[in-house]
């Protein structure tokens, strides 16, 4: 039987393709609102499925299910599921041909979204709406290097994967891609003026309306605040939440980058990110999940409308959209487009 508790505000990483005794202890956790898949999750479709429907059946609310799904090589499911192109793909047929630009665009949302839904994954962590300005960790993840093609492609995109009955998050706010570094491996800065970053900026202000979360960028733009942005009230509260008026819920990035350190240690981290006013935090590490869940601390609850709103809702199942013509074309093109990338 499934545990009655309210969904807490980590999202976080396990090992293993099922759920053995200790994992489940581990999930039922106060603190735990859902997980994050890896391919050290993944086996087969099958396996992803029997996985996914032990994780609905472990507390009630249920669970949000979730990956990084982009495509390229950010796809942690391949074997199975259709091999997606890099998303910089479609910023190339745009430079010459939009309309085409714009269907491939739709596709992919909607493919991607379709496949996982199929079998019980929510939501993908998409779309990247960095632009490809010359940052190492986001590069062919990005749509295109201008805003104006970032705008329309992602616009397209989401339409896909809201017919397919998934919610978006648009990453990573306010922007990853004109700075080099990897935050993943090191301390990130963007010394660049208030002016400069709004070109950044802009396509999360366009799209904000259209996505359901938002996940923060693991970069310090000391213009505004010396603190990396998911740790910081003014880019949060004053810019995301004021200005661009988003009111879904906000994600900090996985929060055992290297760049997420000047917060300090992990606990220091959570406390931060929360302050800053972030809903979610992602602890992908196991390891860390587990010491973090130790921790003897009063935990936030993220608002359950906003968490139900990220649960996938299928427009309808695989095997029907399969007896499309149109939706098996969608897949044979994004398979072509994937070898030829």
């Amino acid at each position: 039987m499934s545990v009655e508790r309210p969904l807490g505000p980590l999202i976080i990483g396990f090992d293993g393709t099922r759920l053995d005794a200790a994992t489940r202890e581990f999930l039922l956790h106060p603190a735990v609102g859902g997980v994050i898949l890896f391919t050290r999750n993944y086996d087969n479709p099958e396996q992803l499925q029997v996985l996914t429907e032990e994780l609905a059946a472990l507390r009630h609310p249920r669970l949000v299910v979730s990956v990084d799904q982009e495509g390229g090589r950010v796809q942690r499911f391949r074997e199975g599921f259709t091999r997606l192109p890099p998303l910089s793909v479609l910023g190339r047929w745009h430079a010459s041909h939009p309309d085409r630009a714009c269907d491939l665009a739709y596709r992919h949302g909607r493919v991607m979204a379709a496949e996982l839904l199929a079998r019980g994954v929510d939501l993908s962590w998409a779309p990247v709406l960095d632009l490809d300005r010359g940052s190492t960790v986001i590069g062919d993840r990005a749509m295109a290097d201008r805003t104006e093609a970032v705008v329309e492609l992602a616009g397209w995109y989401l339409a896909g994967m809201r017919d397919a009955g998934m919610a978006a998050c648009a990453k990573h706010f306010p922007g990853h891609g004109s700075v080099e570094a990897d935050s993943h491996l090191e301390v990130v800065v963007d010394a660049r003026c208030e002016r400069e970053l709004e070109d950044d900026l802009a396509p999360f202000a366009r799209l904000i309306d259209q996505v359901q979360t938002v996940m923060m960028a693991h970069v310090c733009y000391p213009a505004v605040d010396a603190a990396p942005a998911g740790f910081s009230r003014q880019w949060v509260g004053d810019c995301l939440r004021g200005r661009l008026g988003f009111e879904g819920l906000v994600v900090s990035d996985d929060l055992d980058m290297v760049g997420a350190e000047p917060a300090g240690g992990l606990p220091e981290r959570l406390d931060q990110a929360f302050a800053a006013g972030c809903d979610l935090a992602l602890v992908c590490k196991p390891e860390s999940a587990r010491r973090v869940l130790e921790l003897d601390r009063d935990w936030p609850v993220p608002p359950a409308a906003a968490m139900a709103r990220l649960y996938g809702r299928p427009l309808a199942s695989l095997d029907e959209q399969l007896t499309v013509p149109e939706f098996r074309a969608w897949r044979d093109s994004l398979k072509a487009l994937s070898k030829d990338s």
